[in-house]
């Protein structure tokens, strides 16, 4: 079969479609980058907004117009919340709910293979990212979360949690890393509670992976910064593990996190934040914000914009709040206007980006190791190609025509900021 995977949302949907891609190609199936010729499509939906529901739809019913003869298979948080209302959705062929998910490749052949004579699995040396036109992998190390933050529909998605045994997340990435990828990304839907279930933690999981492991680059998808222990940035130290993290804050008022039923404080996040920078000056910090929360005050607001100035961060994911029915946050009294929410993103997105350009632009003129991903031909007919720095920051770089970039690591000079693209420009050394 010729299958298709799609995925919205978080890192741990796409790193869930990387671990249906080896299975598929495991058995023979062959992963195609177009839908309209695939016999099999497989969405992995979200629904950790309103808006992100909407976009699952909207997906499942343009792949189904584009190829109606292909057999669609649903997954994800959007098809568990709402599993009868997506399986008689028209086109849909087979719903796999987060509890089964780990076995949707085998429900997929067990189904729709039947006549089917596959071909021969994958050579070693084919890594199924690279079919999928990936350089980054996503590794997934736990799913689930026990805390219950009053807007979050996912842990009521995704369940209790269950983490991965380092044995085996030590085996894909070595098997990754033999297929020539270059960097992972661990990832979760609770990444910091690694190991709760199995007596470890996420700590002792990076230990191992810098011993038994010899991948280059190692990044965290988003981590809850009140699950790193004092002693966390020590390990930066060792320069596998890429200067950056995504830290959620969500909120720069105390009153709006205890609304929020966070576990942590502004000035505990702020020490937190200081503590990186100091351990690595060059530590890149990316945040989540959400705006008008209910009850939100303009005092707690012109506090969130205080602190977020204060605090820095290189780049910015800003959320106007939507209540998700089966959240408590949904039920809160003093919901916020559309206006007042849309005036007060506006004004974050505003200072986002002055925040942004102030962190890029401290970076010129040095020299980092870039890991080239892709590239194009730009508005001038040159080839341009496009990566990302230890701190995850984008570079793009005219390319030669006698120097394949791609898929490697170059040491490259940063020359300049462009602000219109928020892109650093950088020369390949």
């Amino acid at each position: 079969m010729k299958i298709h995977l799609k995925a919205l949302g978080c890192r741990l949907n796409e790193a869930e479609l990387e671990q249906w891609s080896r299975e598929f190609t495991g058995e023979g199936h062959r992963i195609v980058k177009d839908a309209e010729v695939a016999d099999v499509v497989v969405v992995n939906t979200c629904a950790v907004t309103t808006e992100a529901t909407k976009k699952s739809r909207k997906l499942m019913n343009r792949l189904h117009r584009e190829n109606p003869q292909s057999k669609l298979v649903v997954s994800g948080c959007y098809a568990t919340l709402e599993e009868k209302e997506v399986a008689t959705r028209i086109g849909v062929d087979l719903v796999v709910n987060n509890q089964d998910k780990d076995l949707l490749p085998r429900k997929v052949m067990d189904e729709f293979s039947a006549n089917t004579m596959p071909l021969n699995a994958m050579e070693p040396d084919e890594s199924s990212l690279f079919l999928r036109g990936k350089h980054r992998a996503f590794i997934k190390i736990q799913d689930g979360c026990r805390y219950r933050c009053t807007y979050c529909i996912v842990t009521v998605a995704r369940g209790e949690e269950k983490s991965r045994t380092m044995a085996d997340i030590v085996d894909e990435v070595n098997h990754l890393h033999q297929q020539g990828i270059q960097e992972i990304v661990l990832t979760g839907v609770h990444v910091g509670g690694y190991g709760s279930d199995i007596d470890s933690s996420l700590t002792d999981l990076v230990k191992v992976l810098l011993i038994d492991t010899d991948i280059p680059r190692i990044r965290f998808a988003s981590v809850e910064p009140w699950d790193l222990p004092e002693d966390f940035f020590t390990l930066f130290e060792n320069k596998r593990l890429m200067p950056h993290m995504h830290l959620p804050l969500q909120s720069g008022a105390n009153s709006v996190l205890r609304r929020m039923s966070r576990r942590c404080k502004v000035e505990d996040f702020s020490t937190l934040i200081q503590q990186a920078r100091t351990a690595i000056p060059e530590f890149n910090v990316t945040t989540d914000i959400i705006v008008g929360f209910p009850g939100e005050t303009d005092e707690e607001w012109a506090s969130t914009l205080k602190n977020v100035e204060s605090i820095g961060f290189g780049h910015m994911h800003i959320f106007a709040f939507s209540p998700r029915e089966g959240t408590k946050a949904a039920g809160l009294q003093n919901q916020i206007a559309d206006e007042i929410k849309k005036q007060r993103s506006h004004e974050l997105h505003l200072l986002a980006d002055e925040l942004k350009k102030d962190f890029h632009q401290q970076q010129i003129n040095q020299q980092v190791d870039v890991l080239w991903e892709g590239q194009k031909n730009n508005e001038e007919g040159k080839l341009v190609y496009s990566g990302y720095a230890p701190n995850f920051c984008r570079v793009e770089s005219i390319g030669q025509n006698d120097v394949l970039l791609e898929g490697r690591v170059k040491r490259t000079q940063i020359l300049d900021y462009s602000s219109t693209k928020s892109v650093l420009m950088g020369k390949v050394l």
